[in-house]
């Protein structure tokens, strides 16, 4: 999906409720465990509001995000292995788990569902992906029809350690702009692991090789333009915002370091593919040496600087940093909203546990004009009450989930 202009300068705009599709914002709107984690089984219907979810630490508050996540491309927010999702039964697991979910939006339904299943032809259990009950070719068609963005506890160190999170943090993001993204990053990847296996073995059969270095070539250089056009169109509406010094929220600067995206910036994209398809070809010894693909995209990083103190985000405070991330989302968040007509499901896990009071009320603000469902974990249900009546609260105790009542935990 191309962005444009206007999509960046309606970035600030607070949609009124009284807006054509305010409130045709894509949600889920009921979700369904079997054998998941804490859940043996639950079924929890919902609204297009925010869900505040509360009780104490260890209920599987967490459990329910990780669930939704399952939703979208990838290994969930905790990239967990399948068999470990498992619940556990006096000691033994389930042979199976599995997550549905309705999804409501201003196109109709739809039923998504994914989990673990026995494989018919033996070995380990594999992954299921099901759109509407019927068997789908990956979870990349997730990403067609939802779009979602999570933050977790885990991801407070994201700006200090190594590129790979940041690299999967950033491709969520792609993907609500373009559902392909996911697929051509499997494809990538598939390729690139079989072209090591083919280094590894010293098969030398020259003619393989080149097939899976023109396919991590052609893929490879889509998967950078896209990641490429997402960070300057956010980086451009962030900057398009005010930059008063009192914001709750720190404006984020953001780019995309690599070699290829340099190339990008240099030339057409067939240039670049040729490049990458001949470094590739010339690596071939130093990466059989090394056990991996020393160049190409899986190898770019997502730079992140405090834009109002010129700081780079590794070297800001660990509450700056947190600061930053949602900023960084809910600006994503606008922008999707804007340019696919609804705002993506947003995963928050604990996210209101650090913040003052001032930037908890922003962040329920922002929340609620952006018009999105958002799930958001706490131990404390008075850490949500800027959302007054505008959420819907429930509360989690082990393996159960109902609606709210009495005192906060």
């Amino acid at each position: 999906m191309k962005l444009d202009d206007t999509t960046i300068t309606g970035l600030a705009h607070t949609p009124s409720p009284d807006e054509p599709g305010a409130r045709l914002a894509t949600h889920v709107s009921r979700l369904d465990l079997t054998n998941f984690r804490s859940y043996p089984a639950l079924r929890l219907d919902v609204g297009p509001q925010p869900v505040l979810l509360t009780g104490i630490n260890g209920v599987g508050k967490t459990n329910l995000l990780e669930a939704l996540s399952f939703l979208a491309p990838g290994r969930g927010l905790r990239r967990a292995a399948l068999p470990d999702i498992a619940r556990l039964h006096d000691g033994t697991a389930a042979a199976s788990w599995a997550v549905a979910a309705r999804i409501d939006g201003r196109d109709g339904s739809v039923s998504l569902g994914t989990g673990m299943e026995a494989n018919p032809n033996g070995g380990p259990a594999r992954r299921a992906v099901r759109i509407d009950g019927e068997p789908a070719r990956g979870q990349a068609t997730f990403a067609e029809r939802v779009s979602m963005i999570w933050l977790t506890p885990d991801m407070d160190r994201l700006f200090m350690e190594g590129g790979s999170a940041r690299r999967r943090f950033l491709d969520r993001m792609v993907y609500g702009f373009d559902p392909e993204h996911a697929r051509r990053i499997a494809v990538y990847e598939q390729a690139m692991r079989g072209r090591q296996k083919l280094l590894r073995d010293g098969s030398g059969d020259g003619a393989w090789l080149a097939s899976e270095e023109e396919t991590m070539a052609t893929n490879g250089i889509a998967i950078a333009a896209a990641r490429r056009e997402v960070v300057l169109r956010l980086d451009t509406a962030i900057a398009a915002e005010d930059g008063l010094a009192d914001r709750p929220f720190p404006r984020a600067a953001l780019a995309l370091e690599g070699e290829v995206e340099d190339w990008l910036a240099e030339g057409p994209a067939l240039e670049a593919e040729d490049r990458l398809r001949d470094v590739l070809a010339a690596a071939r010894s130093r990466d059989a040496d090394a056990g991996r693909a020393l160049r190409g995209p899986h190898r770019s990083d997502l730079a992140v600087h405090h834009r109002d103190k010129d700081m780079a985000a590794a070297l800001c405070s660990t509450g700056e940093q947190k600061a930053l991330l949602i900023a960084i989302i809910l600006a994503h968040a606008r922008l999707l909203g804007l340019a696919r007509g609804a705002a993506p499901i947003l995963l928050l896990d604990e996210v209101a546990a650090h913040l003052d009071q001032e930037r908890r009320a922003a962040l329920a603000e922002r929340i609620l004009s952006l018009g999105a469902q958002a799930w958001l974990t706490g131990t404390d249900r008075r850490l949500f009450e800027a959302f007054g009546e505008n959420a819907q609260s429930f509360d989690v105790s082990a393996g159960a989930v109902s609606p709210a009542t009495g005192d906060s935990p």
